[in-house]
């Protein structure tokens, strides 16, 4: 008995089809297909049903209407085990598909000709999307083909899983949606933004961009459980494009604490960080952070807003605050305030694992989201094991550093952050910046115990000079320098213990 009864097969690549089909063919399995690829699968000696024969109806206008007909899709929908699609079946003498086997007309290939809007229109698949969809949505009954990659997984063995179908038809959907995006990005080719085919929803325009003269939209991700579309503005003007951004830069840093805590955002960096008992302890030590930076910029809370924190955060401009809820007492301290943006958001808190993703010239990057662990008794220590306080800041140390643009390097001490440097070209420069602003904005609490961390490794020992002269005896870094033995036996000199991690956290 064939693994596959009926196939529903029209493809426009029909690379490695011959020698998948012939010997599902010579086991029995019947092939129902189209023109083009009927004719090579009989050149082939495959014996094969036409769509015309199975629809009872005859290819029309010019090949535009062949495979959208109730006769074909009720074989591609039908549910097993349900009685009246059963019945319906064999009044209408169709037997179900087990396999589709389609890509759609060749519209990329065409588009590289330079074809004009004619031929690019002929060359816009309807039917096919149709079956994918269609053959997607019925996975359980229905393995879906569209990459000629996955013959050689179907060739042999056992009939697919049901986890190998939804696999499929997942891959399926993302094929007709890419194939859709770029349609829609062709026919739209003239205007500014056109809908974009990554699976998004425009929201809404707006104001402009990162500058005056760039226009920007904000799309939602379809599929996207939680979102800053889901945040309400309590008062403020709209969101701008830089707003958004800083927004998701303190939200990510945010995420890493467990205790009430404030972050605030410059220029898509963390220019203060703070964790406390209480929050209102947390937003006074974030704004002292570093006091000048934080002017203009964002702050973020993971705890309700209470009339204390709000006059804190009200002593100095800020562009947005947002927290999972803010006091009754706290929106009358802001409200003084017409223009500061106020955004509530109850799902703060709840993670989107989506990937990131980044436009270059020509596509785009994806990779995973950056995780952080705060702490891992698998780590390496030189020198003394650090006491719980000590390893508290140097847990807060490292979350930030990884949310800092590298090269990165974060001061904390007693869950603040005390001097931050990042972006810089090279690691001294960041560490040198790091200790001006700690000296600069904390000289006078005489901090004993300050810890670092640095996103990357030390290529040279230099940098453990300048963290040893600012009196930091605590660093946490990756390791796997050429010259680790070096910048640690420099360490060992100086008095300064390391925790090696073995992970970095570069953010570009």
């Amino acid at each position: 008995m064939p693994r596959f009864k009926n196939v529903l097969v029209s493809v426009s690549d029909k690379t490695g089809l011959v020698e998948f089909l012939k010997p599902l063919h010579d086991e029995g399995t019947r092939i129902v297909s189209t023109g083009g690829t009927a004719k090579v699968l009989r050149d082939a000696g495959c014996k094969v049903v036409d769509v015309s024969e199975q629809t009872g109806y005859p290819e029309c206008m010019d090949g535009r209407v062949k495979t959208l007909h109730p006769r074909v899709h009720m074989a591609l929908l039908a549910r097993a085990g349900h009685e009246e699609d059963a019945k319906l079946l064999k009044q209408e003498e169709i037997e179900a598909f087990d396999m589709v086997i389609v890509n759609l007309y060749p519209f990329e290939q065409t588009l590289a000709t330079k074809a004009g809007q004619a031929e690019l229109i002929k060359n816009i698949d309807i039917g096919g999307p149709s079956m994918i969809r269609a053959a997607a949505k019925n996975f359980e009954q229905v393995a879906v083909v569209v990459d000629p990659a996955d013959y050689k997984e179907l060739a042999t063995g056992p009939a697919p899983t049901k986890a190998q179908k939804l696999r499929l038809a997942a891959k399926a959907f993302a094929h007709s949606s890419s194939y859709d995006g770029m349609i829609s990005q062709t026919l739209g080719m003239g205007e500014a933004f056109p809908n974009f085919g990554l699976g998004g929803t425009k929201l809404q325009e707006l104001r402009y961009g990162e500058n005056p003269h760039q226009k920007a939209f904000w799309y939602k991700r379809r599929g996207a459980q939680v979102g800053w579309q889901d945040a309400k503005i309590l008062q403020g003007k709209e969101l701008s494009y830089n707003n958004l951004l800083d927004l998701e830069s303190a939200l990510g840093l945010l995420r890493e604490f467990t205790h009430p805590s404030a972050v605030a955002v410059k220029h898509n960096n963390p220019c203060g960080a703070a964790s406390s008992d209480h929050l209102e302890d947390a937003v006074v030590k974030c704004l002292e952070s570093d006091p000048v930076s934080v002017f203009g910029g964002i702050v973020a809370l993971n705890q309700e807003v209470s009339a204390k924190a709000a006059e804190a955060l009200n002593k100095i401009f800020l562009e947005c605050i947002v927290a999972p809820k803010f006091s009754k007492e706290a929106l009358e301290v802001f409200s003084k305030k017409k223009n500061l943006r106020l955004l509530e958001w109850k799902e703060l808190g709840i993670r989107d694992d989506f990937w990131k993703l980044t436009t270059i010239q020509g596509g785009f990057l994806i990779q995973e989201p950056d995780r952080v662990h705060v702490w891992n008794p698998e780590w390496k220590i030189i020198g003394q094991s650090p006491t719980p306080e000590i390893r508290a800041d140097l847990s807060f140390a490292w979350a930030t550093c990884a949310h800092l643009k590298s090269n990165a390097i974060a001061i904390a001490g007693g869950l603040q952050s005390l001097g931050l440097g990042m972006g810089q070209v090279n690691r001294v420069d960041s560490v040198e910046l790091a200790i001006q602003r700690m000296t600069k904005f904390h000289e006078a609490k005489k901090t004993s115990t300050p810890v670092l961390a640095s996103d990357a490794f030390f290529p040279f020992a230099d940098s453990v000079e300048l963290i040893a002269g600012a009196g930091i005896k605590w660093v946490i870094q990756p390791g796997g320098s050429m010259r680790d033995e070096e910048v640690f036996a420099k360490a060992k000199e100086l008095g300064v213990n390391m925790v090696l991690t073995g992970q970095r956290h570069f953010r570009h």
